[in-house]
């Protein structure tokens, strides 16, 4: 006979909710945060900010693999937290984005190290969640062209096994094994020298910049000046620290070498996780930098946060419609006969976009060059100007300082019409411009997400049978089946979503369009993003169309939504708005649109539309007086 504590009434509890308790608890005794605030959610894990971080829902039936992936998710993000120094971490990292993506994964593999030596529950949890998320990766075990293997994960994996003694996971013995004779003759010794500095952030910083030196992978200009400058501030800070009796941290200071404490472990048993299910050193620490920004304030209607769709504007069921990952459409073998009929046909237009693609790349990374303001009384010492004094030695002594780049801070949205009057053509070269975009983007560290949208049925679904099984109601709105597809995740690397735009090429896919709602989706999508600039581009051949819909409402239904959802977005949300339509005029829609005849077009037109408006930017920036600052 079993007693249960319940009381009456009280509802019975899940079976994951003890686990998900511990593992919060356990979380917030490694980052030492009790206020920390642990979310569990259908999506990938990630940190949102020093306070704040979010866990995949534990699967209703739960093996000891999951439970041990699940806890070396949580693991990960507590020692993040506990063990790194964000603003630290943004003044010593390099400007180039390869070797930015290099210093962020070696760093996360610096603080999994901290925890892994000095709990063997946090070590065989971190190593779960490291087979899980090369397992999950799909083609890491295929890879047999170095060219294909991430260097970032690369030599993450070889730090960790150089920190702890483990080996890389089973899964990621290929990418290391490619990388592993050019790393090691290279920077084998840069390597070795890392372990003595493990507990200090910066001097372990130090360590990473000169591995990249070894890689030829360094900055042209070094920031070494600047790390001098900012050594004797930490070190004040270092002190008034310690003298405040943090007697369990280290006595080498700084908050990003805070130790974890035997004491934590008692009280976790091996618990919680990382934050980044990316394995291309994906890194929290923009949604920790936008969270302490105004970037991390989602937009919000002022008056009418719950009137998305319009004020006369509904749909007569949401139950049927459906927002699925392009994998989940159809197999992995099918999606690779698609996309290498999709490679087949666009083979001769393959060089045409690819060649736009990187005259894109080229102005963009320009827009990326380091740039100073001049003649300031404060900063860097201006070495150019130092003549003058020599001259007249009455002239003040002229300084410089570097300019903030925001155009880092940056993720475009791509919605493509997924309609049947799409096919052909137009579909096929849409997706091939999307794939190459993504790629060119992705290399310029400007996240990308690939969206589609269509509907699940010809001429109404579900959401029809049951209108007529009603008695056919007047104005029943919208009656068909919305399906909104996503090809790529904004934090998804491109060659792991490169497979998925093959959907394309699917015979049944494309139906009808309904742009107004979609539109909305993917608007709200960006909204939840922490990047500052945020850019949706929709690219469509018509207006919105559905027989079912339009057959028992007025005809300009989903036209007048359409434009009530795009007014919104342009005059009340920070997300941009561009418009590309292919053989249809929406200019009459959108404020910034272009229309093109022949759909061989988009390429150019979308790399140049792109182009311009980070050019924009780069002048908005540029516009602003040099800044004087005044001594105190």
């Amino acid at each position: 006979m079993s007693i249960s504590n319940r009381k009456p009434g009280e509802k019975k509890e899940a079976p994951a909710e003890p686990l998900k308790r511990s593992i919060a608890g356990a979380m917030k005794a490694i980052a030492r945060k009790p206020d920390l605030e642990v979310a569990y959610a259908s999506d990938r894990p990630v940190l949102m900010g020093p306070d704040k971080a979010r866990l995949p829902e534990p699967p209703r039936k739960l093996t000891s693999q999951d439970v041990a992936i699940l806890r070396g998710n949580a693991d990960a993000m507590a020692l993040r937290l506990a063990c790194h120094d964000t603003a630290l971490h943004r003044r010593l990292a390099p400007e180039g984005h390869a070797a930015r993506a290099i210093f962020d994964a070696v760093e996360q593999a610096r603080v999994e190290s901290i925890g892994s030596r000095r709990m063997a529950g946090i070590s065989s949890n971190i190593s779960a969640m490291l087979e899980d998320r090369y397992h999950r990766g799909g083609k890491y075990e295929e890879i047999t062209d170095r060219a294909d293997a991430p260097l970032e994960d690369a030599l993450a994996l070889m730090v960790r096994e150089r920190l702890t003694g483990e080996k890389p996971p089973h899964a990621a013995e290929k990418i290391v094994g490619l990388w592993r004779d050019f790393i090691e003759e290279r920077a084998g010794r840069d390597l070795d020298g890392l372990l003595k500095n493990i507990d200090s952030q910066r001097d372990f910083a130090r360590g990473i910049r000169e591995m990249l030196s070894s890689l030829d992978m360094a900055d042209d200009a070094a920031l070494e000046q600047d790390d001098e400058e900012n050594d004797e501030e930490n070190e004040s800070e270092q002190q008034e620290q310690q003298g405040e009796g943090e007697s369990e941290q280290d006595s080498q200071g700084d908050r990003a070498e805070t130790e974890v404490s035997e004491d934590s472990s008692d009280e976790l048993e091996e618990g919680a996780t990382e934050e980044s299910d990316g394995p291309t050193g994906e890194q929290p620490e923009e949604a920790e930098e936008a969270d302490s920004d105004e970037a991390g304030e989602s937009w919000r209607p002022p008056s009418r946060a719950n009137e998305h769709r319009g004020p006369d504007y509904k749909a007569y069921s949401n139950k049927f419609d459906e927002v699925i990952s392009a994998e989940d459409l159809c197999d992995a073998d099918e999606l690779t006969r698609l996309r290498a009929y999709l490679d087949k046909q666009l083979a001769h237009l393959q060089g045409v976009v690819g060649r736009l693609a990187n005259r894109l790349q080229r102005r963009l990374m320009a827009q990326q060059n380091r740039s100073w303001d001049f003649d300031l009384e404060e900063g860097t010492l201006d070495p150019v100007r130092l003549p003058r004094i020599i001259m007249d030695p009455f002239q003040p002594l002229s300084f410089k300082q570097e300019q903030d780049t925001k155009f880092r801070d940056t993720v475009v949205t791509l919605l493509l019409d997924n309609s049947g009057s799409m096919r052909g053509r137009p579909i096929t070269v849409a997706a091939t411009c999307a794939d190459i975009l993504a790629r060119t983007l992705e290399r310029c560290g400007v996240k990308v997400e690939i969206l589609g949208f269509t509907t699940r049925a010809w001429k109404g679904g579900q959401a029809r049978e049951n209108w007529l099984q009603n008695g056919k109601p007047a104005n029943p709105g919208r009656l068909n089946d919305l399906r909104h597809i996503i090809y790529k995740s904004a934090d998804a690397p491109w060659r792991r979503a490169r497979k998925n735009l093959g959907l394309m090429m699917r015979e049944g896919l494309l139906k009808e369009n309904i742009d107004g709602e979609a539109l909305d989706w993917a608007h709200k999508r960006l909204l939840g993003r922490p990047e500052q600039r945020r850019i949706l581009m929709v690219i469509s051949d018509g207006a919105p169309v559905d027989d079912s819909t339009l057959s028992v409402n007025p005809g300009n239904y989903l036209e007048r939504h359409l434009r009530y959802i795009i007014d919104e977005i342009e005059t009340r949300s920070p997300v941009e708005l561009i418009a590309i339509g292919i053989g249809h005029d929406v200019t009459r829609y959108y404020r910034r649109a272009v229309t093109i005849v022949d759909a061989e077009e988009l390429g150019g037109v979308m790399t140049e539309k792109l182009a311009e408006l980070f050019e924009e930017n780069a002048q908005a920036s540029r516009g602003a007086a040099p800044r004087r600052r005044a001594h105190a």
